[in-house]
């Protein structure tokens, strides 16, 4: 019997009028699973931000918790500030706090260049208002000049006043266990918390795994190779493949479980439901 432990769902901001109604949709299914938090990416510039607002307090006025993204690459010290207090109007409680990346066209890193500084600036602003969450790579950022280097920007933003951290995804549970047991052995002591990614086309994948640097296993890319065009059999596999990496990954004492779920409530309920966590 798998332990029951809490978990929470990440949503992007629909870019359309449809996309809006099938989140609400989508978030109404999803909400029966009793999640911790709904988090919500953040786009740099323009309306992108506005809709992950319009995102963050639909989910808050139907009464459940949302988690907004905040990525401080390009951004001024002021618009961030305009930003953290518009949430404290609204009640917002916890923030994903990240470097982001700089949107195309810009130049200059903006007044915050990195992720610890973005925390740094929010508790300096609004003290313990907000429980802020970072990211965290197991298999290292790909744009860190190695491991060692990745750690230590980590331990950065645990040190600045991360309350705890949400991973990249990942499918190596070896992974993720080496980089805890790293950060146990620097000090660092907040939950880090597994990201989930439910697999529904492995196209889409594949893609999302190159250009992100996570790794999708030989093995497993052999598997999904093997399925062809059957996408049925596509998702079959994934379900069963993640089902087991959260299953163990929970046996190994992960603290929470974090799913991207894309904007779809089938498969990450169809896993939250295989696990018992309902």
């Amino acid at each position: 019997m798998t332990q029951k432990i809490p978990f929470s769902l990440e949503f992007f901001p629909p870019q359309t009028d449809a996309g809006v109604a099938k989140l609400r949709d989508t978030r109404a299914q999803l909400a029966q699973l009793k999640p911790e938090f709904f988090s919500v990416t953040y786009g740099a510039g323009g309306s992108t931000q506005e809709r992950t607002f319009d995102t963050v307090f639909e989910i808050q006025d139907e009464g459940l918790e949302a988690a907004p993204h905040l990525s401080c690459i390009g951004s001024t010290k002021d618009s961030i500030r305009a930003i953290l207090n518009r949430y404290r109007e609204r009640g917002i409680k916890r923030i994903v706090a990240l470097r982001g990346d700089l949107p195309s066209g810009v130049q200059g890193g903006g007044e915050l260049r990195y992720a610890n500084e973005l925390v740094e600036f929010i508790r300096a602003e609004t003290g313990d208002w907000f429980s802020i969450e970072v990211a965290a790579y197991p298999e290292y950022h790909p744009q860190a000049r190695n491991a060692q280097a990745d750690l230590d920007a980590f331990k950065r933003k645990v040190a600045a006043g991360a309350n705890s951290a949400i991973t990249q995804y990942f499918f190596n549970v070896d992974a993720y266990l080496h980089f805890r047991d790293e950060c146990e052995a620097m000090g660092i002591s907040i939950p880090i918390v597994p990201g989930i990614m439910p697999i529904v086309s492995f196209s889409k994948l594949a893609r999302f795994s190159d250009a992100c640097g996570a790794e999708i296993p030989r093995w497993m890319r052999r598997k999904f190779e093997s399925f062809g065009d059957d996408t049925d059999s596509v998702k079959a596999f994934g379900l069963d493949v993640v089902t087991d990496l959260a299953a163990k990954l929970i046996d190994a004492g992960a603290p929470s479980l974090h799913f991207y779920s894309m904007n779809q409530a089938g498969p990450t309920s169809t896993i939250v439901e295989r696990l018992g966590l309902v």
